[in-house]
């Protein structure tokens, strides 16, 4: 290849590189949190008017309650799914009515079809299996993602733990830290910052800290967010440095952590098995000893 094609081709291929990193760079920058902040803190404000009014939560709005109230089902039942969607982080009214018309919905449209191609003779025991797939859909869906969001708060516990401390040792309150680190990990983990920002929401509003931890650890179910309420517990009872047992609590959970990943890297062995022998070992086999059945095929006929 020429040279001086191969400089100009590698010209290109680094102003294309650069042109590229300097937008993405570019574009993280604004969207980072203390840009946000600063860019609000610089915008100008009129005191005297009131440009949206605040609520502490969104008023459904007609439609939902009417389609809410249409949907059959006791007040517990209902009461149960508000709970089980909000552990799912969709605690909406709209959520519940969509999770409850699936459920309803899905069922019939998945029965119809096999009846639509085979027929009603042929067609009822798939239409029957369908049905009950199409039943089964929401609430594997919601418990996906219950079983995610748990995950992801199990994770990115630690590093929240660590910010709280660092903002307890330079002097602020536990309220105050843990309001602080819900802002600074709305980015990086999301999850984490939701609940700590509900805890403070609610520790704001009067309820008593004990009473929002309690709460905190019914609410997302994880083992270290209830060792966490516990360590509260105790530190609020004996008079503790909260610092201390923070940082403890945070290594602990880091060595949990890092536990967890060694096990999941552990069980990477015996479950590639299964498609090694059901995928690529019956491959392999055709590749390997096809040229030589079809010589012997061809040798003896």
């Amino acid at each position: 290849m020429d040279a001086g094609l191969v400089i100009t081709l590698g010209a290109v291929f680094a102003m294309v590189a650069l042109v590229s990193g300097t937008m993405t760079s570019l574009a993280l920058a604004r969207s980072a949190p203390e840009r946000r902040r600063l860019r609000q803190m610089a915008t100008p404000r009129e005191p005297s008017v009131v440009r949206e009014k605040l609520q502490l939560t969104d008023a459904p709005g007609p439609v939902l309650k009417r389609l809410s109230g249409a949907l059959p089902g006791s007040a517990d039942g209902r009461l149960r799914l508000r709970r089980r969607l909000t552990a799912a982080d969709c605690d909406s009214l709209g959520a519940a009515v969509l999770y409850s018309s699936a459920q309803f919905v899905l069922p019939v449209v998945c029965g119809i079809v096999p009846l639509l191609i085979f027929g009603v003779r042929t067609g009822w025991p798939l239409a029957g299996i369908a049905a009950f797939v199409g039943f089964s859909i929401p609430d594997f869906v919601v418990s996906r993602k219950i079983a995610n969001r748990r995950q992801a708060i199990q994770d990115g516990l630690p590093d929240a733990l660590d910010l709280i401390v660092v903002c307890v040792e330079a002097g602020s309150s536990l309220d105050q830290a843990i309001l602080r680190a819900s802002n600074e990990l709305e980015l990086a983990l999301p999850a984490v910052a939701r609940e700590f920002k509900t805890l403070a929401t609610e520790t704001r509003a009067g309820k008593p800290r004990l009473q929002a931890f309690q709460d905190l650890a019914r609410r997302t179910n994880v083992d270290d967010v209830r060792a966490l309420v516990a360590m509260f517990t105790q530190t609020d009872r004996f008079g503790t440095s909260i610092a201390q047992a923070l940082r403890t609590h945070a290594e602990t959970s880091r060595t949990n952590r890092r536990l967890r990943a060694e096990e999941r890297a552990g069980k990477v062995g015996v479950k590639l098995v299964f498609p090694l022998v059901l995928c690529l070992m019956p491959a392999l086999y055709v590749v390997c000893l096809g040229p030589v059945v079809v010589a012997m095929l061809k040798s003896l006929f």
